[in-house]
């Protein structure tokens, strides 16, 4: 007999952890199996949590995947691992392949779009596009961290306190969740000052918009006009790379994927309805 409550089995909807040589990383999946596949990439510090608000509303046309970067969320943190940008991209890459997708629109966030920008220039095979949202083009656009947190100190931090020493994060005024707050907690220091290098140096051997042009992939930049973290005019650079779609977002920070979801997903909807990678 069959469950009438069962998934159907064309739906990818689960949790898992893909072994590869250097860690294990951790992969959620939501959608039909059979839809365009869509990467999301987070940003440093971060996991794929951050992406929790958008998933339904991208899930209804797409294969959405969403891992945690090695040594973020719930993937390895083994000792002694590379956190250079190719390195992340490159397992980003090989969970794709065991996954069995041979074709994806790469998403990333703040410096998730470093790593889905090396995903590009490595596997030009495997990304057919590419949405980058509030990741700057240049260290030039950067406009810092805000406050600083001790690591000795933040396990003691009050929900209050530690919203106020990320809240560069965000536009003035937006109430950071309490989800977010948890994912900070839960960063590892070591690993954050590690990819907080590992982008620098990538960024600045060359900006994204020189690494992007010649690749000829579509591209998507959503930018929040009032991003603290980057400057938002920045994001006129990408108008160097031919083709590319520069989309600002009024009202909103450097978190679009948190704090304006439907804003966030309407353009991506558009843009990948126009570039989505034949279904494998």
């Amino acid at each position: 007999m069959t469950d009438s409550h069962a998934k159907s089995p064309t739906q990818a909807t689960g949790e898992s952890t893909r072994p590869l040589d250097d860690g294990e990383i951790h992969v959620y999946q939501d959608g039909p199996r059979e839809a365009p596949a869509l990467l999301l990439i987070h940003g440093t510090a971060m996991s794929a949590r951050s992406w929790d608000p958008m998933v339904p509303l991208l899930t209804g046309s797409h294969r959405v995947i969403r891992i945690d970067l090695l040594g973020c969320g719930r993937s390895a943190k083994p000792d002694g691992a590379s956190y250079a940008v190719p390195d992340q991209a490159r397992r980003a890459g090989a969970v794709l392949d065991r996954l069995g997708v041979e074709h994806a629109i790469a998403v990333g966030h703040s410096s998730g779009g470093t790593v889905a920008t090396a995903l590009a220039e490595r596997r030009p095979d495997l990304v057919t596009a590419l949405a980058l949202i509030n990741t700057g083009p240049t260290m030039a656009a950067y406009l810092g961290e805000g406050a600083a947190i001790d690591p000795k100190q933040s396990p003691n931090f009050t929900d209050e306190q530690l919203r106020q020493a990320i809240s560069s994060a965000f536009a003035p005024g937006y109430q950071i969740p309490p989800s977010f707050l948890d994912q900070v907690r839960d960063m590892d220091f070591p690993v954050f000052a590690a990819t907080s290098q590992a982008i620098r140096a990538y960024l600045d051997e060359r900006s994204l918009p020189v690494r992007l042009a010649p690749l000829g992939k579509p591209l998507l930049v959503l930018f929040g006009e009032r991003d603290r973290r980057w400057r938002p005019s920045s994001a006129a650079d990408y108008r160097a790379v031919p083709g590319a779609t520069v989309t600002m977002l009024p009202g909103v920070g450097h978190s679009p994927n948190l704090e304006a979801p439907p804003r966030t997903a309407a353009p991506l909807l558009a843009f990948t309805a126009n570039h989505a990678p034949q279904s494998d």
